[in-house]
């Protein structure tokens, strides 16, 4: 089978034009690519269950309602896949614990459910990083998904299932949730789109988290797929107005298409660095190479950064540690080997007395860690009237942002979505920090996108003079980086997420065709011995 009538090949939205013209039916589409997932998941590990026959049912049932004329909508009869951290009825949303093991959910995640009702076919749910909480995905339960560009490489987290499944062509569509990159991070490893949006956008009703009851900052259901557009079709279908109903938190906003957007008339700001953690060259060149698509298109860009990111960045930790990490240590209880390596340097900051962490926070300042002592100095338990100031502080960090940016009339910016190339295995360690260039955008409840724009080249795996233990990790990271994907981050001012789809689309096509821009599917390579 070519690549041109594969279905697995194919993207969303051009999957659901050959489904309306009847070219091709709902269940040749799911074998299509549940044939894939048996054939790459063993590598890849992405899946933690494929619904084999829930999936062939439905998509029976779908294509006898299009011959009898019932047709619900561009999803019917599309395949999709849902991170595992959503509730699906009966079935376990684990968050890679063993502690919740033992829960059913009693129904579908509001999201799951509306895309049921649209004639998706959901073919599984897939892998996330223990509790959601650092940009891999691996756990003790269901082991460690690999990217499927480099099986030495992770996918980013925590919806990186999500993203290796449709980076590898098992899937066109998927649902992810983002509360610092979760998204955003796994689509830039995996050279995909993903969208981040508006906070309560899109109803957030059965996305379970660690952190319950934490809403300072809060986590954003949101699409994955292998194009923007992609992208827009599910937005477009899953309508704001329609999730309205079902969940208070979501204005009833019709969504406003990508396509009444005119690129040309939009002024843009780009950044490179955001002042934590100096981005990789390649990334860098592709957040250059991101405006200059979007010039070609006829868009005003410029340089510009937001105010006060590293302090933002800080209160961000500031405010999900303010429990003393009790909450998420609570679902850990047991044996250290229930416990990721990647959240036994969290446990057991956890657990440091507030004058030991103070303690530590001086020595690291003595050796110069500047950025390791501010971590420390922020994090930790705090009393409410503490909790209240951190959250007027990222409030107020939120409104000077919006105002800086409409001092300068701008109505999107491009910037990294992380600062290097996709991790080795168990690289997230220590290194939270890499994350700030999305987590900026979680605390100011921004929609923010990840297009794929390019490759890292060959000249580009190193990093000059790094001056402390988080570049000294960065620059092992950029060491074993050739031939990744690398992608750039659109953002835009709240409830203007069809802008950024409309400027993810824009890149996406100037920059179409070009030789070292990430193209998806890709087959993992075999499995060593």
């Amino acid at each position: 089978m070519s690549a041109s009538t594969d279905p697995t090949c194919l993207t969303a939205t051009a999957l659901s034009l050959l489904l309306a013209a009847r070219e091709v039916s709902a269940e040749e589409v799911a074998r299509a690519h549940l044939a894939r997932i048996e054939a790459l998941d063993p590598r890849l590990r992405a899946f933690t269950q494929v619904l084999h026959d829930e999936a062939l049912a439905a998509a029976r049932g779908l294509d006898d309602e299009r011959r009898r004329g019932e047709i619900r909508g561009p999803l019917h009869g599309l395949p999709i896949t849902v991170k595992e951290s959503l509730d699906m009825a009966g079935m376990a949303s684990t968050l890679g614990v063993a502690s919740r093991r033992g829960h059913r959910a009693a129904g579908d995640a509001g999201v799951t459910a509306l895309l049921r009702r649209a004639g998706a076919v959901i073919l599984g749910r897939t892998n996330v990083s223990q509790l959601l909480l650092y940009n891999e995905a691996r756990n003790p339960l269901f082991g460690q998904t690999a990217n499927p560009w480099s099986l030495d490489h992770s996918p980013g987290g925590s919806s990186g299932g999500e993203a290796a499944a449709i980076a590898a062509g098992m899937s066109p569509l998927g649902i992810g949730t983002d509360i610092g990159g979760s998204i955003r991070v796994p689509a830039h490893c995996c050279g995909i789109a993903g969208l981040k949006p508006t906070l309560d956008r899109w109803t957030n009703l059965g996305s379970n988290t660690a952190l319950l009851g934490q809403e300072a900052i809060r986590s954003q259901v949101g699409p994955l797929a292998r194009s923007a557009r992609d992208l827009a079709l599910v937005m477009s279908e899953l309508d704001p107005a329609t999730m309205a109903a079902l969940d208070v938190r979501v204005p009833p906003f019709p969504f406003t298409e990508p396509a009444s957007v005119e690129v040309a008339r939009l002024r843009v700001g780009f950044y490179c660095d955001d002042g934590l953690v100096p981005s990789s060259t390649a990334v860098a060149r592709a957040v250059e190479k991101a405006a200059s698509a979007l010039r070609a298109r006829g868009a005003t860009v410029v340089p510009f950064t937001p105010p006060g990111i590293p302090d933002a960045v800080y209160g961000y930790f500031a405010a999900l540690s303010a429990d003393g990490g009790a909450t998420a240590m609570s679902l850990l209880q047991g044996d250290a080997a229930d416990v990721d390596v990647s959240l036994r340097s969290l446990r057991a900051m956890a657990s440091l007395p507030s004058f030991a962490r103070r303690a530590a926070a001086r020595v690291a300042g003595i050796a110069g860690e500047r950025r390791l002592q501010r971590l420390l100095e922020v994090t930790g338990p705090k009393s409410v009237a503490e909790l209240w100031r951190v959250t007027h502080a990222l409030r107020e960090a939120r409104a000077a942002i919006a105002s800086a940016m409409r001092a300068e009339s701008l109505d999107l910016l491009l910037c990294p979505p992380y600062a290097t190339p996709a991790l080795r295995h168990t690289a997230s360690r220590d290194f939270v920090l890499a994350g700030s260039a999305a987590m900026l955008w979680n605390l100011a409840q921004f929609p923010a996108g990840v297009v794929p724009v390019t490759r890292v080249r060959a000249g580009e795996a190193r990093r000059e003079r790094p001056r402390d233990r988080l570049e000294k990790r960065a620059a092992e990271v950029d060491a074993k980086s050739e031939g990744l994907p690398v992608g750039v981050q659109v953002v835009g001012l709240p409830f203007s997420d069809h802008v950024v789809l409309a400027a993810m689309i824009a890149i996406e096509d100037e920059l179409a065709g070009e030789p070292d821009r990430p193209v998806t599917p890709v087959s993992p390579p075999p499995l060593a011995g």
